[in-house]
């Protein structure tokens, strides 16, 4: 996983590599020197210059340029304290274990200033993952892996394992900046075929199925709130019930609740089928109607960018769109061939990430840049690998050792 990787640049250029970066204030480089020698060779990041004013500086600078300058630099745009870019987080099937039902899955980070997928660790569990992913009761079907990115965090929530059970009583919790996997609060009913989203930094799950149907469960809705501080995560970090659901429709498929101006948003089917939606207001914890153009032209999978605009894509037509409140109606952003089918999308700091039909490749869309020309670009994954699922988060922080 980490070879370098080729992107196929289509309609125009490609753009920067970068995916976006972030501004915050730069703390101070803390570097660590084990003997005289490394002393001595230690390279200042700009010459005259203390390195933690030189960093404030550079914090300035895109870090697809300073990737490209200098050894220093490029140790420095993956230090903790520097402002981090963002990343394209995936989750894996190795295609080497798709002949086995019960499958060990994988995640992986693709590093846009570097184009390298790079592994994360695993995972610290005993007996490591494994999820159902096909059965031969369901031929044309995959079951879902469930998974949500939410303040900074690769969240996986739900899956089915053996005997068509509840693969997770508890969500698997990735840090890219600690590198390091938690657990979160356990859930009162682990499920799986709900429908799971994020809002504000609070992840929700309403509906689903436990180890077997059970109306209550249809009809229930979870909160978990990650803002909670680290101390007093033992006490605080757990789920809290909220307002149920009038029916158990949302149990039928792995639904995509997608985060909009206060509000989670979904529909009870996936793909081209009639649909039925309902809107969650986060704030006063009450369900209300979708309205009759949001749902009409959800035709395939969304995602909120910033929680501000929802991004769907027509999967038969191959057509990028964006939901108008005003008119209730889905504006056209791009078509392209390519975007049929589509698996999964994220969306993040102007750009939309598609994974495609055949699951070995991810159609980038620069939605920022001004129409009519719509950049987009396409990241190849390894050629053993099948993706499932799709996330943008900060990039993966490195020691000084990773470079040497």
């Amino acid at each position: 996983m980490n070879n370098p990787i080729s992107t196929t640049t289509l309609e125009v250029a490609t753009p920067s590599a970068a995916v976006s970066t972030t501004r915050s204030t730069a703390k101070r480089l803390k570097h660590h020197h084990d003997t005289a020698e490394d002393h001595y060779h230690h390279q200042s990041l700009l010459p005259g210059l203390p390195d933690h004013i030189a960093q404030l500086c550079l914090s300035l600078v895109p870090p697809s340029l300073l990737f490209s300058v200098c050894h220093s630099w490029r140790r420095l745009i993956y230090s903790p304290s520097f402002p981090e870019f963002l990343s394209l987080y995936a989750i894996f099937l190795p295609t080497e274990t798709q002949s086995n039902p019960s499958n060990s899955i994988e995640f992986c980070s693709f590093d846009p200033i570097s184009c390298k997928w790079q592994p994360l660790p695993p995972p610290p569990l005993d007996p490591p993952l494994h999820f159902l992913f096909r059965h031969p009761s369901f031929i044309s079907r995959k079951l879902p892996i469930q998974s949500v990115a939410v303040a900074g965090n690769l969240v996986v929530l739900a899956a089915t394992k053996d005997q068509f059970l509840p693969a997770l009583s508890r969500p698997l919790v990735f840090n890219p900046l600690s590198k390091k996997w938690v657990l979160g609060p356990p859930l009162s009913t682990p499920r799986r075929w709900c429908a799971a989203g994020a809002s504000r930094g609070s992840i929700y799950v309403a509906s689903g199925i436990g180890s077997h149907y059970n109306i209550d469960v249809a009809r229930s809705v979870e909160k978990w709130d990650l803002n909670t501080p680290p101390q007093q995560r033992q006490h605080r970090w757990r789920w809290e019930k909220m307002g149920k659901l009038k029916d158990g429709k949302f149990s039928r498929d792995a639904i995509d609740a997608v985060g909009w101006r206060g509000k989670l948003c979904m529909v009870n089917v996936k793909g081209d089928a009639r649909k039925e939606g309902i809107i969650y207001d986060v704030e006063t914890d009450s369900w209300e109607e979708m309205p009759e153009g949001m749902v009409s032209g959800w035709r395939g999978p969304a995602a909120g960018m910033e929680e501000e605009i929802i991004y769907v894509v027509d999967e038969s037509k191959g057509s990028l769109k964006k939901y108008d409140p005003v008119k209730d109606a889905w504006v056209e952003v791009v078509e392209n061939e390519l975007l049929k089918g589509a698996q999964h999308v994220t969306a993040a700091r102007g750009k939309v990430c598609i994974l495609c039909a055949d699951g070995l490749s991810i159609a980038v869309v620069d939605v920022a840049a001004p129409p009519p020309v719509r950049r987009l670009w396409v990241v190849d994954v390894p050629g053993r690998s099948q993706v499932l699922a799709i996330h943008i988060l900060p990039r993966l922080s490195h020691s000084d050792s990773h470079f040497d």
